[in-house]
C-alpha cells in the first residue's frame, strides 16, 4: 500500500459518504412526503436503470481519460447537479411535493439521484487504480480496503440522512450535499493520480467500445458466466432496495431507521476490515459462492416474524458479507483483464449486472401493493400463515423478502454446480500458478 493510494481512498470515501447522504435522504423524504411504496419503487427503478443504462459508457471514459480528470468529472457533474435540485427545491411549494403524480417533484428526484449516480464514474476508476498502484498479490486486500471505506461511507450517510431530514429537512440536506461535494473537488485537485496511455485503437473506433469489452471478456471462459450470476442476484437484489424502507419505516420511526441503518453499516467495515486483513483465500470465486449462500439463507429468515431486532441481526450479516462479494469479482477481473481495458470491463459488468435490477424496482411496488399486502391483509395468507407469520402490510412485505431469500439459494446452490464456475475456478487457479512462477 502507498500514500497515494490512501489518499485516493480517502477522498473517495468523502464522494462516496456525500452521494449516499443525498440518495438516502431523497429515499427518506420521498416516502414520508407521499406515503407511497410505489414512488420509492420507482426511484430504485430510475436509479438503477440510470446505473445499468451509464455503465457502458463510464467505463469508456475510465479507459479513454486520464484517471484523475475522469474522478474530477464525477464529482463535478454531482456538484451541479445538486446545485439544480437546491434550486428547485427552493422555488417550489412545499404542497407540490406531496403529490406522488407531481412533474415537479420527480425533476426534483431525478437531479438528486443523477447527482448521486454520477459518482459511479469514480467507482470503476478506483477498481482500475487498485490495478495500476497496488501489487497483484495485495489487490484483494486493497479491495477489502475500498468495502471498508464504502462501509463507513454507508454508516455515516444512514446515520445523518436520518437525523438531517427529520430534524433539519431537505433544505439543508441539499446545502450539506452541496458544501461536501464542492471539498471533495477541491482535495482530488491536489492529489497527484497517475496516468495511463489510453486504448488508443478502441477510442478512435467507438468510444464506448462494446464490441472490443465483450471481446475481452469472452476471451475468458466462465467470466461472463460470473456477470449474469451478479446479474440475477441483483434481479432478486431489487426487491429489498425498493421495499426494505417501506418496511424499516412500518417497524420504527425515520429518526431511529436512520440510526439504525448507520449502525447495520457497520457490517461493510467489519467485512471489509476481514478481507483487508486476511484477503480471499486461493480462490476468491468460491468465497463468493459461500458468501452468497449465507447471505440468502438469511433473507429466508430475518423478516419471518415482525421484529426489529431480527431484521437488525439479519441485515448486518448481510451488511458483513457484502465487502467480500464485491471484493471477489474486482480480485478476479483485476487478475484476468488486462488494465487498459478494465475500466470497459468494470463498467460492462456494472451495466448488465444491473440491468435486471430496475425491473425488479418498477415491478415489484406494484407487486407488492397488489399481492402480497391484499395476500397478508384480506387474502388467504391470514389464514395459512397469520396465526404464526402475523398480518398486515408490513407482514406482506416480510413475505415477499422470504420468497426472494428461497429463490436467491436455490439459484446459489444451483450454480455453484455448473460448467461455468468450474470452468472460472481453473483459469483463476491456472493464472495465478502463472504469477507464481513468473514471481
Amino acid at each position: 500500500m502507498n500514500d497515494r493510494f490512501y489518499a485516493i481512498l480517502a477522498n473517495t470515501l468523502a464522494a462516496s459518504l456525500t452521494n449516499n447522504f443525498v440518495w438516502f435522504a431523497l429515499t427518506f423524504w420521498v416516502y414520508l412526503q407521499t406515503k407511497s411504496v410505489v414512488a420509492t419503487s420507482v426511484m430504485a427503478g430510475i436509479y438503477l436503470g440510470t446505473v445499468a443504462f451509464s455503465g457502458f459508457f463510464l467505463g469508456s471514459v475510465v479507459d479513454n481519460y486520464p484517471k484523475k480528470t475522469a474522478m474530477l468529472l464525477s464529482s463535478a457533474g454531482s456538484l451541479l447537479l445538486y446545485v439544480l435540485a437546491w434550486g428547485i427545491y427552493s422555488t417550489t411549494p412545499t404542497a407540490v411535493f406531496t403529490d406522488p403524480s407531481s412533474p415537479a417533484l420527480w425533476v426534483f428526484v431525478l437531479l438528486g439521484l443523477l447527482g448521486a449516480i454520477a459518482g459511479n464514474l469514480r467507482t470503476i476508476a478506483l477498481s482500475t487504480l487498485v490495478t495500476l498502484l497496488i501489487p497483484e498479490d495485495e489487490r484483494d486486500k486493497a479491495n477489502g480496503m475500498v468495502g471498508t471505506a464504502n462501509g463507513i461511507a454507508f454508516l455515516v450517510a444512514s446515520l445523518f440522512s436520518g437525523l438531517v431530514i427529520g430534524f433539519l429537512g431537505m433544505f439543508w440536506m441539499l446545502v450539506l450535499g452541496i458544501g461536501l461535494t464542492a471539498l471533495v473537488v477541491l482535495h482530488l485537485w491536489t492529489i497527484s493520480i497517475p496516468n495511463t496511455a489510453p486504448d488508443t485503437h478502441a477510442q478512435i473506433e467507438n468510444r464506448i467500445d462494446i464490441k472490443g469489452t465483450l471481446l475481452a471478456v469472452r476471451q475468458i471462459p466462465g467470466l461472463l458466466g460470473l456477470i449474469f450470476f451478479n446479474t440475477f442476484n441483483n434481479f432478486l437484489g431489487g426487491v429489498f432496495m425498493s421495499l426494505m424502507d417501506a418496511y424499516g419505516l412500518s417497524l420504527v420511526s425515520v429518526q431511529v431507521w436512520g440510526v439504525l441503518w448507520s449502525g447495520l453499516s457497520g457490517g461493510f467495515i467489519v467485512g471489509g476490515i476481514v478481507v483487508a486483513r486476511r484477503g480471499l483465500g486461493p480462490n476468491p470465486l468460491r468465497t463468493l459462492f459461500l458468501a452468497n449462500i449465507v447471505m440468502w439463507t438469511v433473507c429466508v429468515f430475518f423478516t419471518i416474524q415482525a421484529s426489529i431486532v431480527l431484521l437488525s441481526l439479519g441485515l448486518f450479516v448481510y451488511m458483513c458479507l457484502i465487502p467480500a462479494v464485491e471484493a471477489a469479482e474486482q480480485t478476479i477481473i483485476q487478475k484476468l483483464i488486462s488494465p487498459e481495458r478494465q475500466g470497459r470491463v468494470f463498467g460492462f459488468a456494472q451495466s448488465v449486472e444491473q440491468a435486471a435490477s430496475p425491473i425488479t424496482a418498477f415491478l415489484i411496488g406494484p407487486i407488492a401493493e397488489l399481492i402480497f399486502i391484499p395476500f397478508m391483509t384480506t387474502g388467504k395468507g391470514v389464514d395459512w400463515l397469520g396465526g404464526w407469520f402475523g398480518t398486515g402490510s408490513d407482514r406482506g412485505l416480510a413475505l415477499l423478502f422470504t420468497v426472494t431469500g428461497l429463490v436467491g439459494l436455490l439459484i446459489t446452490l444451483a450454480a455453484m454446480r455448473s460448467g461455468s464456475y468450474r470452468v472460472l475456478a481453473k483459469n483463476y487457479e491456472k493464472s495465478a500458478a502463472s504469477t507464481a512462477l513468473v514471481n
